[in-house]
C-alpha cells in the first residue's frame, strides 16, 4: 500500500528551458522514495510555462489518486486555474498571514478561540499544537455548508489563514455580536433574548438530513461513554449504554455545541459558527451541552460562568431555566423536571468524558469534578428508565 506526504519542491522557474532537467530531477527523487505518494511544495515557485505543466501532467499520470500542489502564490495559481490543473491537481493557494494582536476575542471553544478583526469579518484560530489543524478546518467547512444547503443558518468561511504558528478560518458576519454579548449588554432584555435563541435552537432541530450525510449522534455518544467506562462500575456502564443504544436514530440537526456564544447574531439575523460538531439525532444531544456550558462546570466552580462567559451563575440558572420552559412549553414542572434529570444523564456522560481526558488530572476541580459526575451518574442511572423525551 502507497503511503502519503512525500514533499517534493518546487523551485524558481520552471519553462522549456529546464523542464527536461525539472523532469529527470523529480523522477530521481520518486525512484529512490519508491511506494510513496508526493506533494508539491510550490512556496519557492516564480513561474511555470506549458513545458513545465506537461511536466507535472506527466508525473501525475503515474498515480491512481489526484495529487496535491500546496502553498501556491496568487500568481501561480491563476497560471493553475486557467489551464484546468485546479481538476487535474488538488491545488492549495498560499496562506496569508494575519495577526490578532489587539483583537478582541468573542469566544472560546475546545479547539481554538474566536477574535474579531473588524466590524465585518471575525477568525477562528485553532490551537497552534492541533494536530491536523487544517484537516479539521476543511471538515469543518464541509458540514457548514451541507448545513447551509439544508437551511441551517450558518456563517461559512471564505478564507484559511496562518495566525502566527496557527491556522484560522475567516468569516464574514457584519456587525456581529454573540448571544452571549446580548444577555451582558442588555440583561434586562435576557428573557426576550433567550426565547428567541430558544427559537432558533428549536428550528435548527425540525431540519431533517439526508441519511448518510452526517454522522449519527447517538454513535457518537457511544464512543464517550466507552471513554468513560474504567471510571463507573460495570452495572452502570450498561445501563447507561441500554439508555442510549435504545434511543432510535433520527435525521434531524443536532449543533453538538449551540451555547449562545456559537450563536451569532449579524445584521439581525442569527448564524451559528463552530460547525465542527454538526450530527443527527435527537434534540436531547443539544440540550445535553448546553447543560454543561451554564451547569455542570458551575457545579463546583459558581464563578465558572463569570470567568468564560462573562455572566454570573444567577443568570447562567436563568438562562438554562429559560431554555426549558421555553423548549417544552407544553409540559408541566413535573414534566420537565423529568427531562432536566434524562438530559442530565448524557450531559454527566460529556462532562466525565471532558474531565478524565483533560491534562489538568492533578487538579483538585478535575477531581471533585470527577467525583461528582460519577455520583450523579450512579444516581441518574438507578432512576432513569428511558431518555425519551
Amino acid at each position: 500500500m502507497e503511503k502519503t506526504d512525500f514533499l517534493i519542491e518546487l523551485k524558481d522557474r520552471i519553462d522549456s528551458k529546464n523542464a527536461a532537467d525539472t523532469e529527470a530531477g523529480i523522477t530521481a527523487i520518486l525512484d529512490k522514495n519508491s511506494g510513496m505518494i508526493p506533494v508539491f511544495d510550490a512556496s519557492n515557485l516564480t513561474y511555470i510555462s506549458s513545458a513545465g505543466l506537461r511536466v507535472l501532467m506527466k508525473i501525475s499520470r503515474l498515480f491512481a489518486e489526484k495529487l496535491t500542489i500546496r502553498d501556491v502564490s496568487p500568481e501561480i495559481y491563476e497560471i493553475f486555474d486557467t489551464t484546468g490543473f485546479t481538476s487535474l491537481f488538488d491545488i492549495k493557494k498560499r496562506l496569508r498571514n494575519i495577526s490578532v494582536e489587539g483583537c478582541r476575542i468573542i469566544g472560546k471553544g475546545a479547539f481554538g478561540t474566536v477574535y474579531r478583526l473588524d466590524d465585518d469579518t471575525i477568525v477562528k484560530v485553532y490551537q497552534p499544537d492541533l494536530e491536523d489543524a487544517l484537516s479539521i478546518i476543511e471538515n469543518e467547512k464541509e458540514l457548514a455548508k451541507k448545513g447551509f444547503v439544508a437551511g441551517i443558518p450558518t456563517a461559512i468561511s471564505f478564507d484559511v489563514v496562518k495566525v502566527g504558528a496557527s491556522y484560522g478560518a475567516v468569516f464574514e458576519l457584519l456587525n456581529a455580536k454573540t448571544f452571549n454579548d446580548l444577555i451582558i449588554e442588555e440583561p434586562d432584555k435576557a428573557d426576550e433574548t433567550i426565547k428567541r435563541y430558544t427559537d432558533l435552537i428549536k428550528s435548527v432541530h425540525s431540519i431533517e438530513m439526508k441519511p448518510g450525510e452526517l454522522p449519527s449522534s447517538r454513535e457518537k455518544y457511544l464512543d464517550r461513554l466507552n471513554v468513560i467506562r474504567d471510571h463507573i462500575s460495570g452495572e452502570v456502564f450498561d445501563k447507561l449504554h441500554s439508555l442510549i443504544f435504545d434511543l432510535p436514530e433520527d435525521l434531524h440537526v443536532v449543533h453538538g455545541d449551540i451555547q449562545m456564544k456559537n450563536v451569532m447574531l449579524s445584521e439581525d439575523e442569527p448564524m451559528l459558527i463552530d460547525m465542527d460538531n454538526l450530527s443527527i439525532g435527537l434534540p436531547i444531544f443539544d440540550l445535553q451541552a448546553i447543560y454543561v456550558c451554564y451547569q455542570a462546570f458551575l457545579e463546583d466552580e459558581p464563578d465558572n460562568g463569570l470567568k468564560f462567559l462573562g455572566i454570573s451563575q444567577e443568570m447562567c440558572n436563568r438562562i438554562w431555566d429559560g431554555i426549558i420552559e421555553n423548549y417544552y412549553t407544553d409540559r408541566t414542572e413535573e414534566e420537565r423536571a423529568l427531562i432536566c434529570d434524562k438530559i442530565r444523564v448524557l450531559a454527566y456522560i460529556r462532562f466525565l468524558q471532558m474531565m478524565v481526558i483533560s491534562d489538568d488530572q492533578n487538579n483538585e476541580l478535575t477531581r471533585l469534578r470527577i467525583k461528582h459526575s460519577i455520583e450523579h451518574l450512579n444516581d441518574l442511572s438507578g432512576r432513569i428508565s428511558d431518555l425519551t423525551i
